[in-house]
């Protein structure tokens, strides 16, 4: 056996060298398994009611249970892979996340089918970090690097366009349970891969563990998250104020005990740099309009327009295509400076798109206008295309190069955590549409976190402006 493994470390050593596309490749599969399942699962809830029953908070933990421990956890997932090993961590993530795909779709009730969405989460916090730190270890030619990071950027389009259509063709041909089925053998080969081609490596220097951070972040997200999911339906009571409560006191005691800790999981700090702030709120805004209305738009083409799911995740495509098409050609423009330019018109697309499928989809009883919807989703694609890029460019400008990496990081768990605010929020407003509410009600909600994008660049405007000032008159 150790033979066995002495061999293979080398072996694995020259193909990174000499196959670093390979590498590549290997990597990119395991964050289109980690998007695809993000955005997949959208299309198969109206199934998975009627197979396991559960109110609509059920359908919401199902989505959530996945986004809220990856979003928890992904940069301790970073800071461990630094530690102990990026080729260690991303094998035990791909054998986490392809044992609960299988727990998944073997689920007999909606409680186990969150219970293993919530373990598929923790393996997917072990991917999508890791992955790109063993790219950028692949490519030393900072060229050659800039163009995978790209390619990695676009499978993460790809992987959100490809779900719903995916997910519905599933469903249609083989049923919800076959949507996380069939990841089982695409991870299984690409842990074969990785045992193969990919070598081991480690940080330098990495970052001394940070237990009670961890915990307290946790604890904030998951709080956050229930409060928003279970309020609605449990009542604003005992149990769910004292989360809220709980909640609060979990996010002070995090930014105090970063403030003490010499090398704290995340540093509150990095928060007085212009750009982070900034970046954070158009993360969570931006992506909490997405998630929410992915969760909206299956709900209300399946149960209330009567459309099954391979329609539904037909007509949900060209959100993700427009959005994979915007994305390539944003870059350059950040890297001209324009970041606050894309940022303001994300917001303002996402929010108006929102508006329109308020009025395309009403209620969402009678059938929309197909035209009318298509391009609604196109101009809401281009908006979220927009986003993507300038989030990561804004988090890491104005901090020195060895802050980068973990501003990425908390970039990347700003996203995690809107997705999972957003569907916590949208299914809060259906139940109150439920209720008596106006049929508008959902849409103007999610417009809010495209409202929340444009705040943030414009404030971001002003920032400038002030310290502009500042120093002229010095």
């Amino acid at each position: 056996m150790s033979a066995t493994l002495g061999t293979a470390a080398p072996r694995a050593t020259r193909a990174a060298a000499t196959r670093p596309g390979l590498v590549l490749a290997i990597c990119c599969t395991s964050l289109f398994l980690v998007t695809v399942d993000g955005s997949i699962v959208h299309v198969a809830l109206p199934s998975i009611q009627r197979d396991l029953g559960g109110g609509l908070n059920g359908l919401q933990w199902v989505v959530d249970g996945y986004l809220m421990v990856m979003a928890s956890l992904l940069v301790l997932a970073g800071s461990v892979a630094d530690r102990l090993g990026r080729r260690r961590v991303f094998v035990t993530g791909l054998v986490v996340f392809a044992a609960s795909s299988l727990l998944c779709g073997l689920a007999t009730s909606l409680p186990v089918l969150v219970a293993a969405r919530v373990v598929q989460g923790v393996g997917a916090a072990m991917l999508n970090p890791v992955a790109l730190s063993i790219i950028v270890g692949a490519y030393p030619d900072v060229r050659r690097r800039a163009r995978a990071i790209g390619v990695w950027s676009a499978v993460s389009g790809l992987g959100t366009a490809a779900g719903p259509p995916i997910g519905g063709l599933v469903v249609e041909l083989g049923g919800w349970r076959w949507i996380f089925l069939l990841t089982v053998p695409v991870a299984a080969v690409a842990l074969a891969l990785t045992t193969r081609f990919i070598p081991e490596s480690r940080s330098l220097l990495p970052r001394p563990a940070d237990p009670l951070g961890q915990a307290l972040l946790t604890a904030f997200v998951a709080g956050l998250v229930f409060a928003l999911i279970e309020g609605p339906h449990r009542g604003w009571t005992a149990p769910v104020v004292l989360v809220v409560v709980g909640t609060a006191l979990s996010l002070g005691l995090f930014v105090r005990h970063g403030l003490r800790h010499p090398a704290p999981l995340i540093d509150p700090r990095l928060f007085r740099a212009r750009g982070l702030p900034v970046a954070v709120a158009s993360a969570i805004g931006g992506f909490a309009c997405f998630g929410g209305t992915l969760f909206a738009l299956s709900l209300t083409l399946q149960s209330g327009s009567g459309y099954d799911a391979l329609a539904a995740g037909l007509m949900v495509l060209p959100l993700g295509l427009a959005a994979l098409a915007t994305s390539p050609w944003v870059g350059p423009l950040v890297g001209r400076g324009h970041a606050r330019l894309c940022l303001a018109l994300a917001g303002l697309l996402l929010s108006a798109s929102a508006g329109g499928l308020a009025v395309v989809l009403g209620d969402g009883s009678p059938r929309p206008s197909v035209p009318l919807l298509v391009a609604v989703l196109v101009v809401f694609g281009v908006g979220f295309g927009l986003l993507n890029p300038p989030v990561t460019a804004t988090a890491i400008a104005g901090l020195p190069p060895d802050r980068s990496g973990v501003a990425g990081a908390i970039a990347s768990t700003s996203r995690q955590l809107g997705l999972a605010l957003g569907v916590a929020l949208a299914g809060t407003l259906v139940t109150a549409q439920r209720a008596g509410s106006p049929g508008w009600l959902v849409w103007a909600g999610l417009a809010a976190g495209g409202s929340v994008v444009v705040l943030a660049a414009g404030w971001r405007r002003r920032s400038r402006s002030r310290s502009r000032s500042r120093s002229r008159s010095r």
